[in-house]
């Protein structure tokens, strides 16, 4: 089984505008389909992936080219200096969670399996996703269920699990299933546990500050006429990269400079987000909610 299918790989390739001597990075190595198609069109040019995950160094491509560093990309800035890199020609991250993450029972990502809750990208934290149902106070479950997972019924979700675990640990997704069973809808549960496993994961592997953080050092790094692509795969870090990408702020403030021209520092290269298209959708149904935003450095 492939590790991971590049979602929308024609259109980042192509986004990214690659010069063959440019310097480019590839924030979330993963299967490394992006990266073998950033190569592709690279002849002197350098590219520097990151991946936080051991499980993605099997994928490691051995070429001079290529420099792979085993680290969250929230250390984009201080691991391209290391590397002797200030600048870079282009930058790209697929945010999703890889199809392995998905297909591997033992990481505990999906709801398909009775399997240890888990949810750590990074295998060496020591706090996962069984931490965060156990030890967490009823309104720290509340303010995750309901601003990861936007679950309407978040309160009495946290209410249900606070109330199970005073008698019994929840440590696998059975127990988790069993605990909200008052609260889960007879036709509907599978919306519910993919809210609720979206809540767990953003919490346990702080997936917001991380990308809040990836944001600010990229557009540090980035040089004038650089591109960014991102491809986001929910609501919320969509949000986030959509207010950045027009404003230059996480909050989509607008600044406006003496005369109220509007100050950022990136030219909209999508105005709108693309999407899979039909023939990739069929292909791959993972790409269903993905979208991706390419912007240029001004």
């Amino acid at each position: 089984m492939e590790y991971h299918v590049p979602i929308m790989f024609a259109q980042c390739i192509e986004g990214l505008n690659i010069k063959p001597n440019g310097i480019y990075v590839d924030a979330t190595f993963g299967g490394g389909g992006h990266s073998r198609g950033i190569l592709d069109h690279l002849t002197t040019g350098k590219l520097i992936a990151f991946d936080q995950d051991e499980d993605a160094q099997v994928n490691i491509i051995d070429d001079e080219r290529f420099i792979f560093v085993h680290h969250n990309f929230k250390y984009l800035k201080n691991f391209l200096k290391y590397h002797g890199y200030e600048q870079v020609d282009g930058i790209l991250a697929d945010l999703g969670v890889s199809s392995h993450h998905f297909d591997a029972e033992e990481r505990g990502f999906s709801y398909r399996f009775d399997s240890e809750l888990d949810m750590r990208m990074n295998r060496e934290n020591p706090f996962s996703a069984k931490d965060v149902l156990n030890k967490y106070e009823l309104k720290e479950l509340t303010r995750i269920f309901k601003e990861y997972g936007e679950l309407t019924n978040a309160y009495k979700l946290a209410q249900l699990i606070v109330l199970y675990r005073n008698s019994t640990q929840i440590k696998t997704t059975g127990d988790l299933f069993e605990a909200i069973k008052e609260a889960t809808p007879k036709n509907n549960e599978y919306k519910l546990y993919s809210k609720l496993f979206q809540a767990l994961r953003i919490e346990v592997n702080k997936e917001l500050e991380v990308l809040e953080r990836f944001l600010v050092q990229a557009t540090k790094t980035l040089k004038t006429g650089g591109r960014f692509a991102i491809i986001t795969f929910h609501s919320l870090e969509d949000r986030m990269v959509k207010n950045f990408f027009r404003t230059g702020k996480i909050s989509g403030e607008v600044e406006k400079d003496f005369y109220g021209n509007a100050q950022t520092p990136f030219k909209l290269i999508t105005k709108k987000p693309l999407e899979a298209e039909k023939d990739e959708l069929e292909k791959n149904s993972r790409a269903r909610s993905a979208k991706l935003r390419i912007v240029e450095k001004i």
